[in-house]
């Protein structure tokens, strides 16, 4: 046997042998065998460096510090799911499922990993890139990172191009190694699994990650699974277990929501039983069709919902409330408490939220308390422990001035928060100059709170102009604040100069215009001087735009001194017209995708699919990856499946690709 060969043929062992290990948890040769046949390869390596693979065992760990982690733009958005607390959340879920599908729901219930959503990348079986989940539509690259997860398969049984996208989590057991070696060390502890795991894979040395011993478990496909012949959730856990990702066993089909809640009960009662941490739990819709009936919002996906376990509650005292001032003046007050270990941190502040809840809580500085994190993650006081008050302690009452400016407070009428309406008041227009920098807007990097205020405190930026004559010889003069910062700083000012009209018009932080109105009023307007000028009757035409929207932009544009602020805008070059797709009416007449539902399937040989997809949503169609009653038209290529079929079936419109040019054509 030549070398070559030889290689391979350990490559084959010892990735069989580490998923029985790291995967399975069933090793089936004894360490010493393992580790022969490594030492075997490892020494072929050497001596022939031609024989060395990206994927090679050898390869997990790479000798080089990266500088930085490239950003990675995901095919298909990484969302999140929204949260169930209750059983009477869960069965709004299941009604609300029931309401827009014909047939009954076959749900699949799986533990909620307390981990990093990532992004696995395999082309022909070989891994070729790692991602985090990042904003959900971008990540980093991590790939190096991942390599060093040795449950992570650097090749899969076949030969199969896929993303697979899962959790990556630090075992409980590697959790308190971690810190033992970090006590011992004198250094700051991790306060949970998910932190540790978080941070270990966001370490530029991979020699580091792998030194944290972290796993991962996939729970989904990037894609809809049609070149693969899966039409279930079920059967694509199932296909990517016999490719060799690793997954979870602890999954159930139910096909009741009884069935769900029977699963979470016994769940909630074994959680600590398990070797890794776990939150909640995971319901999704079976079937990939029902799926694509259900759709999505903007963040999350309709037919799945993440159940989270009941918080941890502890009891802890009040020592004082703080008051904040958003950029919409509103004044939040919130407990400053006696530090308290609650689900694994250290809490110091807990949310009131309003004057309303503190009246209705009767909340007193002084009063013992029991506080727990909603999902865990944002602490709140549940309730006062009445039989610990002090006789002497005084009834809250809320300022009457803003604690800033001091300017009298208002409370709006139909709102409970009570409001600051001076424009000038500092906190708000600090706060609105970090909303106008944030990656939803204008994606500033490095203008982060913390420079904001040093900006506005030592008066180089009283407004949002005011960034754009910023320059590094300003910038440098700030504490912390050296030369390469400064310079990137201002490089990242001018760079969102471009960016499109939906992002500045979501920057400027209108009251009721998110970033989802602030898309829609663009594509509509084109540019900041046509919505401007729009009549309330012309903007509440636009569907999806309502009165309070509308109002809310006419009045914010009526203003002198905003008008005066989009001029000090223009003039620094600031981009203020719509730079995305733009659908022409007088097309849309004539297409025959006009709003219709179209999906794709089998090999289309004149047109890539990315294509495809470009020009039928060019000309008003949606392109769906699943038919469905819903569905108006299937483009059906070479070698079309079980797609065809249900369309067939369905009786719906099926053309082949010819017809999809002629009409592209027309």
């Amino acid at each position: 046997m030549d070398k070559l060969e030889r290689v391979k043929e350990l490559h084959k062992i010892l990735h069989e042998y580490g998923y029985a290990y790291y995967v399975l948890d069933k090793p089936t040769v004894p360490d010493a065998v393992y580790d022969q046949y490594l030492h075997e390869l490892i020494a072929l390596e050497e001596e022939n460096p031609d024989l060395i693979f990206p994927d090679s065992p050898t390869q997990r760990v790479g000798s080089t510090v990266s500088e930085g982690f490239k950003k990675v733009t995901h095919a298909n958005p990484m969302l999140s799911l929204s949260n169930a607390f209750n059983e009477e959340d869960i069965r709004d879920f299941d009604k609300r499922i029931r309401n827009i599908i014909d047939e009954t729901p076959v749900y699949v219930c799986e533990l909620k990993i307390d981990g990093l959503a990532v992004s696995l990348l395999y082309e022909d079986g070989r891994l070729v890139r790692g991602a985090t989940r990042g904003d959900g539509t971008t990540g980093e690259d991590i790939t190096s990172n991942i390599k060093t997860i040795r449950a992570v398969p650097l090749r899969l049984k076949e030969n199969v191009t896929l993303e697979a996208r899962g959790e990556a989590y630090m075992p409980k057991s590697s959790f308190l190694k971690l810190n033992e070696q970090r006590a011992e060390r004198g250094e700051e502890l991790f306060a949970n699994p998910r932190n540790a795991a978080a941070g270990s894979l966001r370490q530029l040395d991979p020699k580091m990650a792998a030194s944290r011993n972290l796993s991962m478990f996939v729970y989904g496909m990037g894609g809809d699974g049609e070149e693969f012949n899966i039409d279930t959730h079920s059967e694509a856990l199932k296909f990517m277990k016999d490719v060799g990702l690793p997954t979870n066993n602890e999954t159930r089909e139910c096909r009741s929501i009884e069935e769900v809640m029977a699963f979470i009960e016994e769940w909630t009662t074994k959680r600590n039983d398990i070797p890794y941490e776990i939150d909640g739990i995971v319901i999704k819709v079976n079937n990939y069709s029902q799926q694509e009936e259900l759709g999505f919002t903007a963040k999350s996906p309709r037919f799945a919902i993440a159940y989270k376990f009941p918080a941890e509650e502890v009891v802890t005292t009040i020592i004082g409330i703080d008051l904040t001032v958003g950029r919409t003046g509103v004044v939040t007050p919130t407990a400053l408490l006696e530090p308290a270990q609650v689900a694994g941190t250290t809490v110091q502040r807990a949310s009131l939220h309003n004057e309303d809840l503190i009246r209705e809580k009767d909340i007193r500085i002084g009063d013992r308390v029991i506080i727990r994190k909603a999902g865990d993650i944002i602490p709140e006081v549940v309730e006062v422990i009445l039989q610990e008050r002090k006789e002497d302690l005084p009834p809250y009452e809320m300022p009457t001035h803003c604690p800033v400016c001091e300017s009298e407070l208002i409370r709006i009428e139909e709102e409970v928060a009570l409001r600051c309406v001076n424009p000038q008041c500092p906190a708000q227009i600090r706060e609105g100059i970090y909303h106008f920098a944030s990656r939803n807007a204008m994606n500033i990097e490095g203008l982060g709170g913390k420079v904001v205020e040093q900006l506005y405190r030592e008066k180089l930026v009283q407004d949002i102009s005011d960034l754009y004559k910023l320059t590094v010889d300003d910038l440098v003069k700030l504490e912390r604040m050296g030369l390469k910062s400064a310079t990137n700083l201002v490089e990242a000012i001018s760079a969102s100069k471009s960016s499109s009209m939906e992002r500045v018009l979501f920057g400027l932080g209108i009251r009721h215009i998110g970033e989802k109105a602030a898309k829609i009023l663009s594509e509509k307007f084109h540019n900041f001087d046509a919505l401007m000028q729009a009549s309330r009757e012309e903007i509440t035409a636009i569907h999806e735009i309502g009165e309070k929207m509308a109002d809310s932009l006419v009045t914010y544009f009526e203003q002198e001194e905003v008008q005066q602020l989009i001029g000090r805008l223009k003039e620094s070059g600031l981009g203020m017209k719509y730079t995305g797709k733009i659908i022409d009416a007088s097309t849309m007449e004539n297409s025959p995708f006009a709003g219709k539902t179209v999906v794709l399937t089998g090999k289309l040989t004149q047109l890539t699919r990315p294509d495809a997809k470009e020009k039928i949503e060019s000309l008003g169609g949606n392109v769906a990856g699943s038919v469905s009653k819903k569905t108006d038209l299937v483009i059906a290529g070479e070698d079309a499946g079980s797609k065809l079929e249900k369309a067939i079936s369905l009786g719906i419109e099926v053309w082949d690709e010819q017809k999809l040019l002629n009409n592209l054509e027309e």
